[in-house]
C-alpha cells in the first residue's frame, strides 16, 4: 500500500519523484544541497517532539539537513503556534533535542508578527499567558506592560472565583493603574478562571477594572490574540486543550454576559496569512546567511493539525497564487493589455489575513507557492481519522470545524498535498521534488 497520498489544489504537483521513497535505509539517506530555491517550514509538537520527548525520526531527519560542519543545506525556520517563552529558549531547546544546532533566527512562535504591530507599542496593555509573559511583550516591542497577577495585586477584590485566594479579614486597598488600552492574549494561561474574569472586567469597563460597570462600551478595546489551536499533540495519547479552546471560553463568556461578539484587532499564528508571511522573511534571511542569490521560489510547510497547519499552508498558497496574478494582471494592462479579474488578496476576510498585506511591499518578490505536508505522528493519525474525501459537507460535518469562530469554513483548505508517516519522509519527499539527488 502507498503510504504517501497527494490532493491537487488547483496548482500541479510532482508526482513522479517520491515513488521511491522508502526504498532506500534511512542510514543512507543524505540530502545534497540544491541547486533550485526552497525553503521548511517545520511545526514543532506532533512533527518533530511529543512533549519534551523527540520523535524518533526528527534527530535522522536533522542530521541529514546539516553538512558535517552543522551549516544547513537549505533554509529551515520552525513555526510554532507556542508562545510560553522566548525565540532564545525555543532555540536552546531544539538544539538539545535534535542534536543540531538551531539559531532564535530560525525560530518563530505564535506572537512573532506582534513586533509588526507597532500601532500598539507604545499603549498600556494587559497581557495574558503563562511564562515570562511580561518579558516576552517587552521584547517584542511593548513599552507599558501589565500582567494578569499585576491586576488582580492592584484589585484584590476581582478574583473571587476560589475562596482560598479572597481577602480573608480587612478588606486590602486598590493600587490604581493606568487605563488598559489593549489587551495581548499569548496563550493558554494556567488559572482560566482568574484571567477569564479579569480580561472580561477589561473589556466591560473600557480598560478601568476597578470602575463600576455603567454602560457597556461597544466595540470595546482592542484585542490581539496569538495561537488559536483548538487542541494540540503532547505525550498525552490524544490532543489536549490549547490556547484556542481558551478563546472559545471567553468568546462565549463575552457574548453571554452582553449579547455582542468579541472582536478581535488581530488574529496571529497559524493559520493566519500574516504568520507565513512573517515566516518566509526569516526563510529569506536564512537563505541570505547561507549564500544564496536567488530568491526562494518554493516553500513547504510540514505539520500535524489539519485545521492549523495545513490550513494554514494553503490559505498562504491562495493568497500566494492571488498575489501573483493580481500583480500579472497590473503588468499587462500598464502595458495596454487586458484579461479576466482575478481574486485579489484583500478579498480575504481581514481575519484570515492578520494584517498581512502590510507586511509586503508590491515591488518585494513572493514565492511561487507553499505546499502542505501532513505527518501522522501528531493531531492527525491515519489510524484514528480519516481527511474529508470532498469538500462538499453536511452542515454535521460543518459544525464539528476545529478551526477559529472567525475563519471561513472551507474544507478544501484542510487538504494537504501530501500525507507522509513522519518528518523524516517529509523531508525526502521535499528532496525527491525538488530534483534533488540522494548523496
Amino acid at each position: 500500500m502507498q503510504r504517501i497520498k497527494t490532493w491537487d489544489f488547483g496548482w500541479r504537483l510532482l508526482k513522479s519523484g517520491y515513488e521511491g521513497v522508502g526504498n532506500q535505509p534511512s542510514s543512507l539517506r543524505k540530502y545534497s544541497h540544491s541547486p533550485k530555491s526552497f525553503g521548511l517550514l517545520f511545526d514543532i509538537d506532533g512533527v518533530l517532539v511529543r512533549g519534551r520527548t523527540p520523535i524518533p525520526a526528527a534527530k535522522q531527519c536533522f542530521r541529514n539537513l546539516v553538512d558535517r560542519k552543522g551549516k544547513y543545506k537549505v533554509p529551515v525556520v520552525f513555526v510554532t503556534n507556542a508562545g510560553n517563552c522566548m525565540r532564545q529558549t525555543k532555540a536552546e531547546q531544539l538544539s538539545h533535542l535534535l542534536e543540531v544546532e538551531v539559531s532564535p533566527d530560525q525560530v518563530m512562535l505564535s506572537h512573532s508578527p506582534l513586533r509588526m504591530f507597532t500601532q500598539f507599542h507604545n499603549m498600556c496593555v494587559l497581557v495574558s499567558g503563562q511564562g515570562p509573559v511580561q518579558e516576552v511583550a517587552h521584547n517584542l516591542g511593548f513599552q507599558n506592560v501589565i500582567t494578569i497577577d499585576m491586576l488582580r495585586e492592584a484589585y484584590p477584590l476581582l478574583d473571587v472565583v476560589d475562596h482560598n485566594r479572597r481577602p480573608k479579614d480587612n478588606i486590602p486597598l486598590t493600587k490604581g493603574l493606568p487605563p488598559i488600552e489593549a489587551v495581548i492574549l499569548f496563550g493558554e494561561p494556567v488559572r482560566w478562571e482568574t484571567n477569564l474574569q479579569l480580561i472580561t472586567d477589561v473589556l466591560l469597563t473600557n480598560g478601568k477594572p476597578g470602575n463600576p460597570l455603567t454602560s457597556l462600551q461597544f466595540p470595546h478595546i482592542p484585542v490581539l490574540a496569538c495561537n488559536m489551536d483548538l487542541l494540540w499533540m503532547a505525550e498525552a495519547k490524544s490532543p489536549r486543550f490549547g490556547h484556542g479552546m481558551f478563546l472559545v471560553c471567553l468568546e462565549s463568556l463575552y457574548n453571554k454576559i452582553t449579547g455582542y461578539e468579541l472582536k478581535y484587532e488581530a488574529l496571529i499564528g497559524k493559520p493566519s496569512v500574516v504568520t507565513y508571511n512573517y515566516a518566509e522573511l526569516l526563510i529569506r534571511q536564512q537563505a541570505e546567511s547561507l549564500g544564496w542569490t536567488q530568491p526562494v521560489e518554493r516553500l513547504y510547510a510540514i505539520g500535524d493539525n489539519p485545521m492549523a497547519d495545513i490550513y494554514g499552508a494553503n490559505l498562504y498558497n491562495r493568497y500566494l497564487q492571488a498575489s501573483r496574478c493580481a500583480r500579472a494582471q497590473m503588468q499587462a494592462k500598464g502595458s495596454g493589455g487586458g484579461g479576466e479579474p482575478v481574486e485579489d488578496p484583500q478579498e480575504m476576510t481581514s481575519t484570515e489575513l492578520g494584517s498581512a498585506m502590510g507586511v509586503y511591499r508590491t515591488e518585494e518578490h513572493h514565492p511561487e507557492r507553499c505546499s502542505s505536508i501532513l505527518v501522522c505522528t501528531g493531531v492527525y493519525s491515519q489510524e484514528q481519522q480519516e481527511l474529508p474525501p470532498d469538500p462538499r459537507h453536511t452542515v454535521t460535518e460543518q459544525q464539528i470545524f476545529h478551526g477559529h469562530r472567525d475563519f471561513r469554513f472551507d474544507p478544501s483548505l484542510t487538504q494537504p498535498s501530501f500525507v507522509v508517516q513522519d518528518v523524516r519522509e517529509a523531508v525526502e519527499l521535499v528532496f525527491q521534488q525538488e530534483g534533488c539527488p540522494l548523496a
